[in-house]
């Protein structure tokens, strides 16, 4: 009986290794064609294993995915004041979203917006309508989706490859009408090169690093259960 164990023990072994290096093959790389995370703003917590049922020793419990609970207000105010200036109006802005907001976290937010910014221009280069309408506003979209529409008429293709993110800061922020507003300034380095049919390419280079510079609004309902922020306006800077 012993043996029997022993044999199917190590079968798990080798599949679970197996899994492991594959996920870690594919994980290891992006492509720019990477789905997203459901919500890239979502507060990111590590808990700890649920225990497997006594009753069947092949079957291990997934733990659920709860609520992220409010932070405390020092922990707020800490992160408000590690994004903006002590006084400024900036900080004092935020400290409104905050006031009305007790789930907020400024310096969370800014990680997720990070996350957002490359989840969304590998989106819009692939052409991922599905992936950018999780994240942007419907007139936002509308815009990015006709942008891709006249792309795919041409049969013009995009190639994006992200190289790193040099800076992203909060300038601006707003409590409007029971929705925060946020501006963040990204600075980041990007090859992106766009090529015809033919794959002749038509505009950028697909070996220049460019820097690339852009500011960036997301908005959310403070009193709404969903805490997704989404991509209201876009600017170019410079």
């Amino acid at each position: 009986m012993n043996g029997f164990l022993d044999v199917y023990s190590l079968v798990f072994l080798l599949v679970a290794v197996a899994i492991f290096w594959k996920l870690r093959s594919v994980l290891g790389r992006r492509t720019g064609h990477e789905r997203p995370p459901q919500d890239p703003f979502a507060r990111r917590e590590e808990r700890p294993a649920a225990p497997a049922p006594e009753t069947n020793d092949n079957v291990v419990a997934l733990p659920r995915a709860t609520r992220a609970p409010a932070a405390t207000a020092e922990a707020q105010a800490a992160g408000v004041d590690a994004v903006a200036p002590a006084g400024s109006a900036l900080n004092g802005a935020l400290r409104t979203i905050v006031s009305a907001d007790r789930s907020f976290d400024a310096r969370h937010f800014l990680d997720g917006s990070r996350a957002a910014y490359e989840i969304i221009v590998g989106a819009f280069a692939s052409g991922d309508r599905d992936t950018l309408k999780m994240l942007l506003s419907p007139d936002v979209y509308e815009g990015f989706s006709a942008a891709i529409a006249d792309r795919e008429k041409r049969g013009e293709k995009i190639e994006t490859t992200f190289v790193g993110m040099d800076k992203a800061d909060i300038v601006e922020a707003a409590l409007k009408n029971g929705q925060a507003q946020i501006t963040v300034r990204f600075v980041s380095q990007l090859i992106s090169v766009t090529r015809d049919r033919a794959g002749a390419v038509v505009d950028g280079d697909p070996v220049k690093v460019a820097e690339v510079t852009d500011v960036w609004t997301f908005a959310r309902d403070v009193k709404s259960r969903d805490p997704n922020w989404k991509l209201i306006a876009t600017e170019a800077d410079g």
